[in-house]
């Protein structure tokens, strides 16, 4: 009784969440939904432009190609330091001094770090653009690193990596990098280690600014109450100054080596974390939407998906279960993970296997794909609710070569992907015998193998 209901559930959250999202469709702009502008300033610099008058505000998100996997080995970190510090004062103003003129205005100013790109986003209100566009421009041309600062933000990076490692869930995914990119620059923790944060200087910081922030491997988008026109002002005064060439940030491709091991990882906890992963599929592969709606079928559906019918629903083995693709520049994974009470972990991990296995062999089913491909494109429309979440697309669009029609097309290559398709790609993306896991905590019923 308790299945069929929570079947019913299952039916009717999927069936609330399409019309949801239809509804959202229906109300946008279509116009304004989809009309991406290139611009690009006298000085050469380009990004990609959503107008939208209804606010007087703008959004900007940007991004350098290359990220925490080119630090150098020993600094391990670096470009995680220099995110956490760039807004710690710029030019004339200290960090305290430039934190406040921030927040006087309601500036946001971030940055971040990822394994293949350096980020940044701002947002201001119209009124202090200017402002906000100076600011942005100091940080990125002058920032000080003043000793204080540093010495704060290396305190609180240092906290964060004893932390990781006392978490199940960091330990276990990170022992899956080092397994599957053994040798290369991805296998590293981009946080760094204890030792390395610790070893980065100040001219190591600056080193990183004039390497790697440049006007070849900037990639912008904006979205708001601002013109064509007015973005290529800005875009000159802000980015004109930086370095024409960013060193090189291409790094070597890798297949993944996971061949099916299995690792544990001690820890005295009452609940495991097990993460998973196989061999993935790069994000111009023509067969990558295929593969992206397989996977919202197989673990990327939460209630719907077929590992959380089988690990959860049927057997009760763990809260949650999910899959991902993890298309890194330079090699690609299919990831997943559960968190499970130790005694119950052996179980889960064959539960997972036999699911893999049938969806390779079998793939979907009819109704499994309608499903998948209803969701998928109802839902799109979702993704714009926030003007940073649009910008941040726009910047992932150029990224990933999908072409500036690409949130016109999108829905049309979920839609065009047939049984036949997700049949022949499930059987090639989904290798069962290199399924790999790891394992943080003190498991019963498994055997580690390397």
């Amino acid at each position: 009784m308790m299945i069929q209901s929570f079947n019913r559930f299952k039916k009717h959250l999927l069936a609330s969440l399409t019309v949801i999202a239809v509804v959202f469709c229906m109300t946008l702009n279509p116009a304004q939904a989809v009309e991406v502008e290139r611009v690009v300033s006298p000085g050469g610099i380009e990004a990609w432009l959503i107008h939208d008058p209804t606010n007087p505000v703008t959004t900007m998100k940007l991004s350098f190609r290359g990220g925490a996997a080119l630090d150098p080995v020993g600094k391990e970190g670096l470009a995680n330091f220099v995110a956490s510090t760039l807004d710690e004062g710029a030019g004339d103003m200290d960090s305290s001094a430039f934190q406040k003129a921030l927040d006087d205005r309601s500036i946001s100013l971030r940055f971040g770090s990822g394994r293949d790109s350096f980020q940044g986003s701002l947002r201001t209100l119209n009124k202090y653009r200017d402002d906000a566009f100076e600011y942005l421009r100091l940080a990125l041309n002058a920032p000080r690193f003043d000793a204080d600062p540093l010495t704060r933000i290396r305190a609180q990076i240092l906290s964060g990596i004893m932390q990781k490692k006392e978490d199940p869930s960091s330990l276990a995914n990170r022992s899956i990098f080092e397994t599957a990119f053994k040798g290369h620059a991805y296998a590293r923790d981009t946080d760094g280690s204890r030792e390395s944060v610790l070893s980065i200087t100040p001219d190591d910081m600056r080193e990183f600014v004039h390497q790697r922030l440049a006007r070849n491997n900037l990639v912008i988008g904006v979205v708001g109450d601002i013109d064509a026109a007015t973005l290529k002002i800005y875009l000159d005064k802000t980015f004109g100054a930086l370095p024409a060439k960013a060193a090189p940030w291409k790094l070597p491709q890798i297949v993944p080596h996971l061949q099916g091991s299995l690792k544990v990882i001690d820890q005295d906890v009452p609940q495991s974390s097990v993460q998973f992963a196989q061999p993935g599929i790069s994000r111009d592969d023509p067969d990558f939407y295929t593969a992206y709606v397989l996977n919202y079928i197989l673990g990327g559906g939460g209630f719907v998906s077929r590992l959380y019918d089988e690990v959860r629903e049927k057997r009760g083995l763990a809260y949650s279960v999910y899959t991902y693709l993890m298309p890194l520049d330079a090699g690609a994974l299919v990831m997943g993970g559960a968190g499970t009470a130790n005694a119950r972990v052996g179980e889960t991990v064959a539960t997972v296997r036999d699911v893999w296995k049938k969806f390779a062999a079998e793939g979907p089913t009819q109704h499994e794909l309608d499903d998948a491909k209803t969701y998928l494109t109802g839902a799109f429309p979702l993704r714009f609710t926030s003007s940073s979440a649009i910008a941040g697309m726009l910047v992932g669009m150029q990224e990933d070569h999908l072409g500036i029609d690409y949130i016109d097309k999108r829905n049309g290559y979920i839609q065009a992907v047939t049984l036949k398709d997700a049949k022949r790609v499930a059987a090639k993306l989904y290798q069962p015998e290199k399924l790999s896991f790891a394992i943080a905590g003190r498991p019963s019923g498994v055997t580690a193998s390397e």
